[in-house]
């Protein structure tokens, strides 16, 4: 039985997912929304890494591994790539094609977390969307910078920085009105590649603000690597 092994991440995998029959599965880390109406089974939590995956691999004789996690979540497709060798099972993987700056565009891509503050000193008021990480970092935040924190849930801020919870996909005018209301003054933003997304650079873009970019990590190889839910969803059939 070809029996696949979804491994999710990004609003793509959602769509891959929901094409998969009762013999599959998608899984997913544990953030955000668990999604009720699938037919495919659902999976939440982790493996204990490389090892652990191979061994659920071999458990649920799953003959496909397909990583469509977040193109910063290279850990885990480092390691769905070692359990896929280890079970002698192909790994494919949907990989997004990454933003690239346009006309008008200010991008300054840092490397770590130590660039990132360092390139952000001349600012007051950054809009961080990294996802949870600046949260770790609340009292490390220097006098005269206020920071606006969007996340995909609530989470407790300090006397300067504010937490704001949302999920896209965001609309342009939504975008300008946040960067209005908050006085944006410079943008921190993964290059993620979404459309859901993409808003927020068009705000910096016709505002002249500059954006800092995370520098996407090196992934690992796969045996077949697909850009959009169309390819993959042929691959499939074509198996």
């Amino acid at each position: 039985m070809n029996k696949i092994l979804l491994l999710g991440g990004v609003t793509e995998a959602l769509a891959i997912a929901r094409t998969l029959g009762p013999g599959h599965i998608y899984s997913l880390a544990g953030v955000g929304r668990v999604p009720t109406d699938l037919t495919c089974q659902v999976r939440v939590g982790g493996y204990g890494g490389a090892a652990g995956l191979a061994q659920f691999v071999r458990d649920e004789q799953i003959s496909l591994i397909l990583d469509a996690t977040h193109p910063y979540a290279a850990q885990i497709s480092r390691n769905a790539a070692e359990a896929a060798k280890l079970c002698s099972v192909p790994c494919w993987a949907l990989r997004r094609p990454a933003w690239q700056p346009q006309a008008g565009d200010d991008w300054r891509e840092v490397s770590d977390w130590a660039e990132l503050i360092e390139a952000l000193e001349p600012f007051k008021r950054p809009l961080f969307t990294l996802g949870r990480e600046p949260l770790q970092h609340l009292e490390e935040i220097p006098e005269g910078q206020f920071w606006t924190l969007r996340a995909l849930d609530v989470y407790p801020g300090n006397g300067r920085c504010e937490v704001i919870g949302a999920r896209g996909p965001f609309l342009i005018d939504e975008e300008r009105a946040l960067f209005e209301r908050r006085q944006i003054d410079v943008l921190i933003s993964k290059n993620s590649g979404s459309t859901a997304t993409e808003p927020k650079l068009e705000v910096a873009r016709e505002q002249g603000l500059p954006v800092l970019v995370l520098k996407r990590p090196v992934l690992a190889a796969v045996d077949r690597e697909f850009t959009n839910v169309a390819e993959v969803l042929l691959a499939i059939r074509s198996r």
